[in-house]
C-alpha cells in the first residue's frame, strides 16, 4: 500500500479527532488507538442494508469519511493506511476467532494489525473486534497486560507453530498467524461474513462504540449502555427511533432501517 495523500492524512485525523503526531511513537500510536475506538463505530449495517463490502484502500476511506464505520476488514484495514502514512511499519495479519467454548474459526476469520514504532517494539494493534483492548498490546510481552478493556496474555498457541493466542480475561479471543498478509488476502473471509447463513454478522445489525464511561451499542432494535459499570437495555420501538439512535449514538444518518439479512428466531 502506498502512504496517503496528506489531504487524506489530515482527514483521516479529522475524523478521529487527532492531531498530527509528531513521530511514529509507541505514545502518539495509544492515543491514536483509543481516539479511533471512541469515534469510528464498530459495524455491520452495510451486510443489512445491500451494500457491498469493498476491501480496496479508496472504498475503506470513502465509508470512514462518510461517517461510517465497518468491521475487522474495513476497520483495521483502514487504520493501516494511516498508520504507515504517518511513519509506522504496518503489517496485516489474519486470526482465526475463537468460537464460545470452542476452537478458532475459519481462515481469514478476522484481520489485526502487527505495528512497530519508532523505539523498534512491536504491537498489536486491533480497533476492528469490538469490546477488546482499549490500547496496543506488546507482541513481545508473554505476562499479563492490564487494560481498561481486561486483563490480556498473548501467548504460542497449542500444537500451532508459530501461531499467537490473544487472551482475555482467560478467555481465548484469536489465534493470530504471524505472517504478513495482503488487503486483498481477506476478500474471501470479508465475503463469507457478509453473505454466509452460517456467520453472526449475517443475523443481525449490530452497531457499538466505546465510550468515555463504557460502551453503546445497537443491535437490530436493542439499544445497550454500559456506564461507569452500570448496564441500561432497552427496545427501541418503531423506525424512526432506531434511526434517530443511529444519528445521536454512532453520527450515523442512514436513509433506512437494517433489516436482518439471515435472521434466526
Amino acid at each position: 500500500m502506498e502512504d496517503l495523500p496528506a489531504s487524506r492524512v489530515d482527514a483521516y485525523l479529522r475524523r478521529i479527532g487527532a492531531e498530527r503526531p509528531v513521530s511514529a511513537s509507541a505514545a502518539a500510536l495509544r492515543d491514536l488507538h483509543l481516539r479511533h475506538l471512541r469515534t469510528v463505530p464498530f459495524e455491520s449495517l452495510s451486510i443489512h442494508l445491500g451494500q457491498a463490502i469493498v476491501l480496496e484502500p479508496a472504498a475503506l476511506l470513502d465509508k470512514l469519511f462518510g461517517g461510517r464505520g465497518g468491521f475487522c476488514y474495513e476497520l483495521n484495514g483502514a487504520f493501516a493506511l494511516l498508520l504507515r502514512s504517518l511513519g509506522y511499519r504496518v503489517e496485516l495479519l489474519q486470526a482465526r476467532v475463537y468460537a464460545a467454548g470452542g476452537g478458532p474459526g475459519i481462515p481469514y476469520d478476522h484481520l489485526a494489525l502487527r505495528v512497530e514504532c519508532e523505539e523498534g517494539r512491536a504491537w498489536l494493534v486491533d480497533v476492528g473486534f469490538g469490546d477488546h483492548s482499549h490500547f496496543p498490546l506488546a507482541l513481545d510481552e508473554r505476562g499479563e497486560q492490564p487494560d481498561p478493556g481486561g486483563v490480556f496474555r498473548i501467548g504460542p498457541a497449542d500444537g500451532a507453530h508459530g501461531d499467537l493466542d490473544v487472551v482475555q480475561d482467560g478467555v481465548p479471543q484469536y489465534r493470530l498467524e504471524a505472517r504478513p498478509r495482503l488487503l486483498a488476502d481477506f476478500v474471501t473471509g470479508a465475503w463469507w461474513h457478509s453473505t454466509s447463513p452460517a456467520s453472526g454478522f449475517t443475523r443481525k445489525p449490530v452497531c457499538s462504540l466505546l465510550t468515555e464511561t463504557g460502551r453503546i451499542t445497537l443491535g437490530d432494535r436493542v439499544l445497550t449502555v454500559t456506564d461507569a459499570g452500570e448496564r441500561t437495555e432497552r427496545t427501541l420501538d418503531g423506525d424512526a427511533e432506531v434511526l434517530a439512535a443511529y444519528r445521536v449514538h454512532f453520527g450515523i444518518d442512514l436513509p433506512r432501517v437494517p433489516v436482518p439479512l439471515h435472521p434466526r428466531p
